[in-house]
């Protein structure tokens, strides 16, 4: 089995070197030599063709050496970047790299047996650069399009360079003038302006929403796509805490949610968080006289005269709808039955105290989205001539295959910021249903999520379970897999959300049980090791010393890439399993201009 440790001293060199010296002390003697002079310069002559035998071995030490030390910090402006993709329309660009297989790993591990330390020269750039220089050359990476209707997973430590990718990717996705929905718990600036920018020449194509900074933002209606009330209520209950699978206080809100919003429906009102919350907190009975009335002009036309004896004097408005309640039940129901009537009535005619306890942990979802300036936010009223604000929903940007930047701003209010990345997931899911029910090639539709652990939900598992068909392709992005677990409450559902992602991009991980992770994730690799031994053996004579010295090599199955080098990996650096297998090893630039540099200038490596 043959192996040549790659690491070793640079033998060739010193043998080219040799030969030279030998050549040129014999150039320089054989003058002074009085005797016969042929010999050297036969010496001389012959020193050249031995010296030039170990030249190109000696080369590809000292470059293999050289490329350690790694490569410069790239940048790449928009203008650059769409020329790039020109290139390859129907495929991402992920920056320069190589395909990463066992000769690589086996480069890794021997390095790491002889100490990067003396090898590479000391460097002030975080990480170790050297894993990049493992391999001869480097090239553009190029993954399918088609290939991220598979999803696609970003995986990094705070600073690894996630939002510089996501930068890449959500400004191709915009030159290929397709819809992009940006959800950033963060609100990180540079990804706003990255989109912003990348609709430079179509400025009507972004939509923005913040909640820090409501007079900037459009006005979203998370509730807007819906075929029947119980998608609303489902939408909203999906976002509630739950304690169980089978929450009993939860099916109870849900069920209230959907009588709610069906007597909303049936008054003619469009529900929305606010006039659910108002409903549910301060009574139905002002929705029970209404739905009532408006049934009765339509299915008992005189009714008045019939509800003057019912209605009496009527002293308010909780009267009032008991009466009409004995109205319907006693004269209406038997001819003209409705659903939606009785379960509104039924919530109305419910205990107050026992209703209060099982709602209680929907008020708070509720309340957060709706207090103060999120109330206008995410509840827009059309008709409100003092709000000039434009209004749109996540059907409206897909149709029009808009550019939307969502920040919800976690730092400041986490819970708020959760809740309303919830439930706009939750509305991309009805959204989706509805392309997938309705259109037989629908367009596509990229969805970026970053720190998605703070906005996963089952509408997000859903969307990663069957959004292909409907033409979406997720990109999420997360610190470490346990945030998944620790957000469900569930490490099957944390899995759930892993198996249904087929690319996966590991940027610098520091957790150890990610680390694993994604190392499991790809293919196995035959390494060889070199042990060396040693012993000796003394006896009472000299004469029976003994003494041993022996080398084995071994090969051993062992990972393609070892867990502990992703906490090595620079800033901008990744390894990567695209869908279909393929392994690599890639930086990135950042999308911008060096600091100091004039706007229209970058460079590559």
């Amino acid at each position: 089995m043959a192996y040549n440790p790659p690491w070793r001293p640079n033998f060739e060199l010193a043998a080219l070197t040799l030969w030279l010296m030998v050549g040129l002390l014999a150039a320089v003697l054989h003058p002074l030599w009085p005797l016969y002079q042929r010999p050297f310069q036969v010496l001389a002559w012959l020193s050249i063709p031995l010296a030039l035998r170990w030249l190109p071995a000696a080369l590809h030490q000292g470059q293999r050496r050289a490329r350690l030390i790694g490569q410069p910090l790239a940048f790449l402006t928009p203008t650059q970047l769409a020329e790039q993709c020109r290139r390859r329309r129907e495929a991402l660009w992920l920056g320069w790299g190589f395909d990463w297989n066992s000769e690589h790993a086996q480069l890794a591990l021997d390095l790491i047996r002889v100490g990067p330390e003396r090898i590479v020269p000391a460097q002030s750039q975080l990480g170790a650069h050297w894993l990049h220089g493992l391999a001869a050359r480097e090239a553009p990476v190029w993954l399918p399009v088609e290939h991220s209707a598979g999803h696609l997973l970003i995986v990094g430590t705070t600073g690894a360079g996630k939002t510089r990718l996501l930068d890449l990717l959500v400004t191709q996705a915009v030159l290929r003038g397709e819809a992009v929905v940006i959800l950033d718990p963060k609100g990180d600036r540079d990804l706003q302006q990255s989109a912003q920018r990348a609709c430079a020449h179509q400025p009507g194509r972004f939509v923005s929403f913040h909640p820090a900074f409501p007079d900037r933002s459009h006005r979203l209606d998370p509730l807007y796509s819906f075929n029947r009330a119980t998608e609303i209520a489902s939408r909203i209950a999906a976002i509630m805490p739950s304690v169980s699978g089978n929450d009993p206080f939860k099916s109870f809100s849900q069920m209230a949610l959907s009588h709610v919003i069906g007597g909303v429906l049936a008054a003619g009102e469009r529900p929305n968080l606010v006039n659910l919350r108002r409903y549910l907190e301060g009574g139905v009975e002002a929705l029970v006289v209404r739905v009532l009335m408006r049934f009765f002009d339509a299915h008992e036309p005189g009714w008045e005269g019939k509800a003057s004896r019912y209605l009496g004097k009527t002293p308010d408005t909780q009267a009032r709808a008991r009466a009409l309640v004995r109205l319907y039940r006693e004269q209406i129901r038997a001819k003209q039955p409705s659903t939606v009537i009785d379960g509104l009535v039924s919530l109305f005619e419910h205990d107050r105290v026992h209703f209060s306890k099982m709602v209680a942990s929907l008020f708070p979802i509720l309340n957060m989205l709706t207090a103060g300036p999120l109330g206008p936010l995410l509840s827009p009223d059309s008709d409100d001539p003092a709000d000039p604000r434009p209004i749109t929903a996540m059907a409206r940007i897909v149709e029009r295959a808009q550019v939307a930047y969502i920040g919800l701003d976690a730092l400041s209010d986490g819970m708020v910021g959760a809740a309303i990345g919830s439930i706009l997931i939750a509305d991309l899911a009805a959204v989706a249903g509805d392309r997938y029910n309705y259109s037989t090639q629908p367009p596509p539709v990229n969805v970026f999520i970053d720190e998605a652990s703070e906005v996963v939900n089952d509408p997000m598992i859903q969307l990663l379970n069957k959004g292909r068909g409907a033409g979406l392709r997720l990109t999420i992005a997360t610190q470490t897999f346990a945030d998944f677990a620790a957000r469900t409450g569930s490490e099957a559902k944390a899995r759930q959300v892993l198996a249904n992602l087929n690319t996966l991009i590991a940027l610098r991980v520091l957790d150890s049980e990610t680390q694993e992770y994604v190392t499991n994730s790809l293919p196995k690799a035959r390494l060889k090791t070199l042990t060396r031994t040693q012993g000796t053996s003394t006896q009472t004579s000299p004469l029976t010393h003994a003494g041993n010295v022996g080398e084995q090599l071994k090969e051993e199955v062992s990972e393609l890439f070892q867990p502990a080098l992703l906490g090595l990996l620079p800033n901008l650096h990744y390894i990567a399993r695209l869908a279909g297998g393929r392994i690599v090893k890639g930086r990135l630039p950042i999308l911008g201009t060096p600091k100091g540099a004039p706007p229209d200038d970058a460079r590559r490596p």
